[in-house]
């Protein structure tokens, strides 16, 4: 019964629902209360680094506190710490300027907001779901000021709120023991109006439509840029540059092989004994031998398959849903899809490994637990917003054990029946085929480091533009792009290591299933690398948590992207080998 109520409170967390108020309804009825809750505050330079908006010595206003949870999973993770800010706004009710509280500034709050101002803090709030954002203060010439009123201009369409800007003002020379009030006032948009006709007043709504109300928040400008769409051309002419190469020189060249082999055959025992074999047709009795560490081996294939699922239904739901709109509604999601396709990270992780595919299934889920808590550790000692709850990290433990692991179980004894049976198309010797000396640029570590060199060089430019949109202040939105650039990826991915997997085979080198999934993995290298240059030369981030929370969860995506191409071109490479073997004679 306890295990019942858990469950039930952990679904309640982890995805939205409906509550009959009007913050969620979006409806507003005339002079109806509309609450503005503050959220946070943190250095410009770092986007992550934020704290509880009243950890500065902000004053709140007179109204009673409104008590703010945390409606989805994706909405904690986020750091979202929504209070209220105590001011009086009733829908289209203007307010004239206000003073809502007053602070005397002691030794203490003048450290506090001058360390905010020097470092340029800023601060969001929220009203009716669109984010506002404004900045703390200012300096010049050595001396420290803060804003102290806030104007707000409210845009209306009907009963909805369509559009939020904020005006600060009023600006206050931080002294010792000064005292400052802290002003508001609220009015309707010049191009809202109204009109006296018969005692009535009329108001004019707004052209903008509900639901394109976030348009302001995106950059048309930035995201479809012409270099963004001559990358996109730029990859798709690569694709067609390696559907060609397979296509063309890798398949004459087999041609040539099927040939030659095919006179072989002809040749007696003596014969053949005398003459000069060589090629991939010389490992036939080991190239489906299995791989060193099978058992993690086909649990990071599993993982693999799942996190491509997981890409292409979330990218799918991005381009249908607009989850930007929705506060934590795409971390939320990516948490729902990735727990409701465990079965697919068992069954074909069972099935690559029929006995013991199962036992390594929490592989990736352990990985991101360790690395999140112990950022989370950093962000616990700096107070900061983005530190877990205890209860979101019990939560989170509860879904891996009770959801992901289960349904992975579930997934792995599916596999092992189902596909579990191999099915090659040559016998495996029983004693191991020495491997004969190549030349350096034939080892498998060359040909893993520049595998991952043409897929990085397909998707680069876009990850300039994922990286913007999650370490600065972009909202990314261009979704169709993403779906684009991503199966150029998976193309270009597959295409680059069936060739490497040719020259290694060719080179009479079995080992070609950890060499296909790093050479396609190698991905992640460089993305690391360009996760460097992006910190170093594209941003002004500095101090510990920021650094740590930026490298610590590049390495997560980066690792993620490994895993996922890695799965790709072993996939792909794996039926390229079935094929080839299939159709030649082997003794």
């Amino acid at each position: 019964m306890k295990l019942s109520i858990l469950l039930l409170n952990i679904l309640l967390i982890a995805f939205p629902f409906q509550v009959s108020t009007d913050e969620h309804s979006h409806s507003y009825e005339d002079e109806e209360e509309v609450v503005l809750w503050m959220n946070t505050v943190g250095p410009y330079s770092n986007r992550q680094e934020t704290y509880e908006y009243y950890s500065l010595p902000f004053c709140a206003g007179p109204k009673s506190a409104i008590g703010h949870y945390h409606e989805t999973l994706g909405e904690a993770l986020q750091g979202t710490e929504l209070e209220f800010s105590g001011l009086s706004i009733d829908f289209k009710m203007d307010v004239d300027s206000t003073q809502y509280c007053k602070i005397t500034v002691s030794e203490d709050k003048l450290y506090a907001l001058v360390y905010a101002v020097k470092n340029h803090y800023w601060y969001q709030m929220y009203l009716d779901d669109l984010p506002i954002w404004g900045i703390v203060g200012e300096s010049k010439d050595g001396e420290h000021y803060i804003w102290t009123h806030k104007k707000l201009e409210i845009g209306y369409n009907g009963k909805q709120i369509v559009d939020v800007n904020l005006t600060s003002d009023a600006k206050v020379k931080l002294v010792k023991d000064a005292e400052i009030p802290f002003t508001y006032e609220v009015s309707k948009p010049s191009t809202l109006y109204w009109v006296m006709l018969r005692c009535a007043v009329r108001w004019k709504p707004s052209q903008v439509k509900f639901e394109d109300r976030f348009d302001k928040y995106l950059d048309p400008s930035f995201f479809q840029h012409r270099i963004h769409w001559f990358s996109i051309f730029n990859s798709f002419m690569m694709v067609i540059f390696l559907v060609g190469l397979v296509s063309m020189i890798l398949l004459r060249t087999l041609r040539k092989d099927y040939a030659r082999y095919s006179k072989d055959d002809e040749l007696d025992e003596m014969e053949k004994d005398l003459g000069d074999e060589y090629g991939w047709k010389q490992v036939h009795g080991d190239v489906f031998r299995p791989p060193a560490y099978p058992l993690l081996f086909s649990a990071i294939v599993g993982s693999g398959y799942q996190l491509l699922l997981v890409s292409l239904f979330v990218i799918i739901f991005a381009m249908i849903g607009d989850l930007y709109e929705e506060r934590g509604s795409m971390l939320g999601t990516v948490i729902f899809v990735y727990a409701a396709t465990s079965p697919v990270n068992g069954y074909f992780g069972g099935s690559l490994y029929a006995r013991l595919g199962g036992r390594f299934a929490a592989l990736l889920p352990l990985n991101i637990c360790a690395m999140v808590f112990s950022i989370n550790f950093i962000a616990i000692y700096y107070h900061a917003s983005r530190a877990i709850p205890f209860g979101t990290m019990v939560a989170i433990a509860c879904i891996c054990l009770f959801v992901i692991l289960p349904l992975t179980l579930v997934g792995t004894v599916l596999g092992r029946n189902i596909s579990g049976q191999a099915n090659y198309p040559c016998r495996i010797n029983a004693v191991p085929r020495p491997i004969p000396e190549k030349k350096w640029f034939m080892e498998p570590a060359i040909i893993t480091l520049l595998g991952g060199i043409l897929p990085f060089g397909s998707i680069f430019i876009e990850m300039y533009f994922i990286f913007t949109s999650f370490w600065a202040y972009k909202i990314y939105y261009v979704y169709g792009f993403m779906m684009l650039v991503f199966l150029i990826m998976v193309i270009v991915t597959v295409c680059v290591t069936i060739v490497c997997t040719y020259f290694l085979l060719n080179a009479e080198d079995y080992r070609w299933q950890w060499t296909s999934f790093c050479s396609a993995g190698s991905i992640s290298l460089y993305i690391y690398m360009y996760a460097f240059y992006y910190y170093f030369f594209k941003t002004k981030m500095y101090g510990l948590f920021q650094t740590t929370f930026y490298f610590g969860y590049m390495a997560l995506f980066s690792l993620a992207l490994g895993i996922m191409t890695g799965t790709v071109g072993y996939v792909g490479t794996s039926f390229f080998v079935h094929t080839i073997y299939s159709t030649v004679k082997i003794d």
